[in-house]
């Protein structure tokens, strides 16, 4: 079997990942209401990047160690830069990796050559590559052209495609195919609500990526985020 590239997760658990798309001022306002778990991932989103640069992947870490730490906890916390990456990976899992993130994310899509180059780039400088298969009609075609399989790969449903095309379903059904061929962890996202946490889980995701309900109503945020972690035990 193809070699994967570790990851710095633990592989045991179910995790969530909050996205933050809108401006850091709404990142920053959850992310002090936020319970501290190493189950919760922590993603600077495409948007978020960039209206504000690769240092909002810096501030969100840096918010979520203060919160962290407020509470005696004084383990680092994973943060996720969504570049969608296409071509130079080299140069963007460095930018990522000078900001503080725990993993990068690429897009599926892009060319064979980046997608080596950014994994060994992100190898090299210890921390994820992630693969976003959003739009790939068949990931694990793009995994066998790899010469290093990422440990994460993404299933992606798009928010245009979500909002648009409403029989576009989240492709569950890439989870166990690419599990039998692959020890990865797969991340879904393109749900946002407790019945698709449900069933990505049931299917064997390993990462449920949310954005939308988080900022639906500010007050409840702190209960969203534990009802979503209830799922994900």
């Amino acid at each position: 079997m193809k070699r994967t590239i570790k990851t710095k997760l633990n592989e045991r658990n179910n995790h969530l990942q909050i996205a933050f798309n809108s401006s850091l001022d709404d990142a920053r306002r959850i992310i002090f209401s936020l319970p501290v778990s190493d189950r919760i991932i922590l993603e600077a989103g495409t948007p978020l990047i960039k209206m504000y640069g690769i240092s909002a992947v810096r501030m969100i870490k840096d918010w979520y160690t203060q919160r962290a730490r407020s509470q005696g906890i004084l383990d680092e916390p994973y943060i996720v830069a969504d570049l969608k990456t296409m071509d130079r990976g080299e140069t963007e899992v460095s930018m990522a990796h000078q900001y503080g993130a725990s993993a990068v994310i690429a897009l599926g899509s892009a060319p064979v050559e980046t997608l080596d180059s950014f994994v060994d780039a992100c190898e090299s400088y210890g921390i994820d590559p992630m693969i976003d298969m959003m739009n790939v009609e068949n990931p694990l075609a793009v995994l066998h052209k790899l010469k290093r399989v990422p440990p994460i790969v993404i299933l992606h449903r798009g928010v245009d495609e979500e909002r648009f095309n409403r029989e576009k379903q989240i492709p569950l059904h890439d989870i166990r195919r690419i599990k039998g061929a692959y020890d990865v962890m797969i991340s879904i996202a393109g749900g946002d609500t407790i019945r698709e946490v449900q069933r990505s889980v049931f299917n064997d995701a390993d990462i449920v990526v949310v954005w939308k309900s988080v900022f639906q109503n500010s007050s409840d945020t702190i209960d969203l985020v534990n009802g979503f972690l209830s799922q994900i035990k």
